[in-house]
């Protein structure tokens, strides 16, 4: 089964297309967010390199989230579109999960952490039991802080991944003992990861509905929390 996976959940944006034997090609790019302009050209030169055609996709895998919500977006709408203009399946998969992923087969806990402003990061606690990856804790924001109260209180080796580790390395390195972190190439969202779970997956038979999908955003977007805190304020006065 061929799939194409896109991740745009992140500053990084990925695509790729693999199947159950290998990986075909990847394309990554990290340099601001252009995901709308950039997500497109990125499936079209893939599919181009391999002389291929989005009809030979058999299905499609996106990353439902959490991460930033306008990359969010474009990813659902991208693979909304293709799944539909196709007639094929898509799955979505957390980022968080793909990137715990990218730590196969370590035995520490793996801690996933993407920034999520004003000191707080999107995560969960995730371990290894032989090759099947276990997600010890729900998707959550939490500030810095709790998480590493959380982790003190399991008195385990932990591996920091994601791009929450540039912004909080040396805070997590001063407060947490025992601890490592990903080198930089596997602190990028990897749409191969994401993939690699989102095709066992749609193996199994399991598909998201492309009318009802949509992102996990896990918190209110700034937009909402503003209208809300002013309609409070205005119920108040």
């Amino acid at each position: 089964m061929k799939i194409l996976s896109l991740d745009s959940s992140t500053e990084s944006a990925t695509c790729s297309i693999l199947d159950e034997n290998k990986v075909y090609g990847e394309i990554t790019f990290n340099y601001k967010k252009q995901h709308s302009t950039i997500l497109m050209t990125q499936i079209d030169t893939l599919l181009k390199s391999m002389k291929s055609s989005i009809s030979s996709i058999d299905g499609f895998v996106v990353s439902k989230g959490p991460g930033s919500f306008t990359g969010l977006r474009i990813g659902a709408a991208t693979i909304k579109g293709l799944a539909q203009g196709t007639s094929k399946p898509f799955v979505s998969v957390s980022s968080l999960d793909s990137l715990a992923y990218n730590m196969a087969y370590t035995s520490n806990i793996i801690c996933p952490i993407l920034d999520a402003l004003r000191g707080n990061v999107y995560t969960a606690l995730y371990k290894f039991e032989g090759t099947k990856l276990k997600k010890l804790t729900d998707y959550t924001v939490i500030s810095v802080e709790d998480l590493i109260t959380l982790l003190k209180s399991k008195n385990e080796p932990v591996t920091f991944i994601g791009d929450g580790v540039y912004k909080f390395k040396e805070e997590l390195s001063d407060k947490i003992s025992n601890v490592k972190f990903a080198p930089n190439h596997l602190n990028l969202s990897k749409s191969s990861s994401l993939g690699e779970l989102g095709l066992s997956l749609l193996k199994e038979g399991i598909e998201d509905d492309i009318y009802t999908f949509s992102p996990l955003y896990i918190r209110k977007c700034q937009a909402e929390r503003e209208y809300e805190k002013k309609m409070e304020k205005l119920k108040n006065d």
